[in-house]
């Protein structure tokens, strides 16, 4: 099957990398352009891009020259791991010239317009793209978000418990250096210590989550009604964001209930068969002492959710722990994941172009 060619924004950058790794052989999507900073525009990837993940950057995109981000884009799909500032106009500059943008970005993803999407979690709210395009007379183009890389694994642990009706929210998170970007927190600051301050997040925690677990009603998103609170710290750790979840629920299901509908939970078709998607999204581990980054960040390719240490509050009335790849699930693989449900749901022209020439 031929590949659809996409664009990556902020490509040289530490989510931007991650972009580039997990494209490497998909087989959908073909990274044909990269778009960085004007320090690196005219340079191949391989000399820009200051290279921080595992290995080398990958042969198909090592020769590739970075091109400024103002340049004209050819790719029908966009990538963005821009920064909020530089995101803030262009997506919606590219969106309005036809474009899918598939953001990772914190600019646009609370415009009412502007879908919040967690595929196994909310795909409904996809419904929002024939809204945002009416709107704001686009034809083809749209511009799609996946949300803060720590509210991630909250969400995903609790959408199989709305049905018991969530009330109150307790947050507190652990969240790895890697969610600073590169260079990120100095090391004298990071090693030996805690960091009881992440700038922005605990606001992005407390919103973000209610407007993923709301409903789309035709016209908007309707957030899910519950008091959130979060504490957001950095901890010393490479990968993963762990949070502490303590949970008031309307019902008073069993513990055990709540294990059982965590393990078996699954996604709907078509987002179970996309090509990065996990087949049951949640773990959920039996021993005391895990989830623990090192050991489960990696969990179906880091696109699983790892839950444990599931207990009565004497507050709330539950708590637990619940961890995910903050790069993976949580930054670039949710876009990639995104666009794929974007592309089979007949959003993205050139995808279905691919689709019919292939059949036929």
């Amino acid at each position: 099957m031929p590949k659809l060619d996409v664009a990556i924004l902020g490509a040289t950058g530490a989510v931007g990398q991650r972009f580039i790794q997990l494209l490497q052989n998909h087989p959908w999507f073909r990274v044909s352009e990269v778009f960085g900073s004007s320090r690196s525009a005219g340079k191949t990837y391989s000399e820009a891009a200051h290279w921080i993940l595992n290995d080398n950057p990958p042969a198909t995109a090592a020769g590739l020259t970075v091109k400024a981000l103002d340049d004209p884009i050819a790719a029908p799909l966009v990538f963005s791991a821009l920064p909020k500032e530089a995101a803030a106009a262009r997506e919606l500059e590219l969106a309005a010239a036809g474009h899918v943008v598939c953001s990772n970005a914190s600019a646009n993803r609370m415009l009412p317009d502007v879908p919040l999407l967690l595929p196994e979690v909310n795909a409904e709210h996809l419904g929002l793209v024939a809204v945002q395009r009416r709107n704001r007379g686009w034809t083809s183009g749209a511009l799609i978000a996946n949300s803060n890389c720590t509210v991630m694994p909250v969400v995903m642990a609790l959408k199989p418990l709305v049905k018991y009706g969530i009330r109150r929210l307790h947050l507190v998170s652990e969240q790895a250096v890697s969610g600073a970007g590169y260079p990120g927190v100095s090391s004298m600051d990071m090693i030996d210590n805690i960091i009881p301050y992440v700038p922005g997040d605990e606001e992005k925690m407390e919103t973000e989550s209610r407007k993923m677990l709301g409903y789309f009603d035709g016209e908007g998103i309707e957030t899910l009604e519950m008091l959130v609170s979060a504490t957001c710290t950095r901890v010393p750790v490479q990968d993963g964001h762990l949070v502490n979840i303590s949970v008031e629920l309307e019902e008073g299901p069993a513990l055990s209930s709540i294990v059982d509908d965590w393990t078996t939970w699954q996604a709907a078709d078509p987002v179970r068969g996309l090509p990065s998607a996990p087949r049951y999204p949640l773990q959920y581990l039996d021993q005391i002492d895990r989830p623990q980054p090192r050991r489960d960040r990696a969990a179906g390719r880091g696109m699983m959710t790892s839950i444990g240490r599931l207990r009565e509050c004497p507050i709330l009335g539950y708590k637990f722990a619940a961890l995910s790849h903050n790069t993976v699930r949580g930054a670039a693989g949710c876009s990639i994941m995104n666009a794929e449900l974007l592309a089979i749901a007949g959003y993205i022209e050139g995808f279905r172009q691919i689709e019919a020439a292939s059949v036929s």
